[in-house]
């Protein structure tokens, strides 16, 4: 067929859609060399810029410090075992509520002693347990009855120390003649940062030795914050490591 003939068959729309199509690409295809071309000397031309450098947030404390190596106060435990159920121990009980604000927790007896009188599962003591900042305000009042002096077996390997006292009046609780006077035990839980991980529910996993704390960082702890005197300091309990 002629090419009259040929473009007659077809509609004229289609022909010219197809005809502009053709020659638009030919115009990118021209154009494209020309600006990658252009684009070349002004990507070698412009100087790369310095990489900024991430600013970091300002640790807290003293400048240098690990806080994940800083010893803390845990919980403290104050106990009274009175030995036996009833009035006295009720009487205790009370104590403990006007010392540390929180409803005591009664201890039972695991055996039967006869030369003691005690039968198993029998309420024989009270115990509660202290964190935060009531904690070390305990361990203060508790410490000053003590003249901040303790010995070296105060002090477990684990880190922890514990020690007693024979009045409770001398915490500055008033003495009341219808409750008496009563001792009591104070055990202290000494810990670094992260030790959840060993209690937490989920991922559980173990806790480094590193991070662990020693007797003799225990005592070091003692003597630095309450300015202490620790007697019969002997072996690894005198060489106190320092904290990295």
């Amino acid at each position: 067929p002629t090419p009259c003939e040929y473009r007659s068959e077809g509609p004229p729309t289609r022909l010219f859609r197809t005809s502009s199509i053709a020659m638009s690409d030919k115009k990118s295809v021209a154009k494209a060399p020309a600006k990658e071309a252009a684009a070349k000397p002004a990507a070698a031309a412009a100087p790369k810029a310095a990489p900024k450098a991430a600013a970091k947030p300002a640790a807290k404390g003293v400048p240098g410090e690990n806080p994940m190596r800083k010893v803390r106060i845990q919980k403290v435990c104050v106990n009274i075992c009175v030995g036996e159920s009833g009035d006295r121990l009720t009487r205790a009980a009370k104590v403990l509520e006007q010392l540390t604000g929180q409803s005591p927790v009664f201890s039972k007896a695991r055996y039967t002693v006869r030369t003691f009188g005690i039968r198993r599962n029998e309420k024989i003591a009270c115990h509660a347990t202290v964190r935060g900042e009531k904690a070390a305000e305990i361990l203060e009042k508790g410490l000053k009855v003590k003249e901040y002096e303790l010995r070296a077996r105060n002090f477990s390997k684990m880190g922890c120390f514990g020690f007693g006292i024979q009045e409770h009046i001398d915490l500055g609780i008033k003495y009341d003649p219808s409750i008496g006077i009563y001792g009591m035990d104070f055990y202290v839980v000494l810990a670094r940062p992260g030790g959840r991980v060993t209690r937490r529910r989920r991922v559980q996993s173990r806790m480094g030795i590193k991070q662990r704390v020693t007797q003799g960082e225990a005592i070091k702890w003692f003597e630095d914050t309450y300015e202490g005197i620790v007697l019969g300091k002997t072996g690894a309990a005198a060489a106190a490591p320092t904290q990295a």
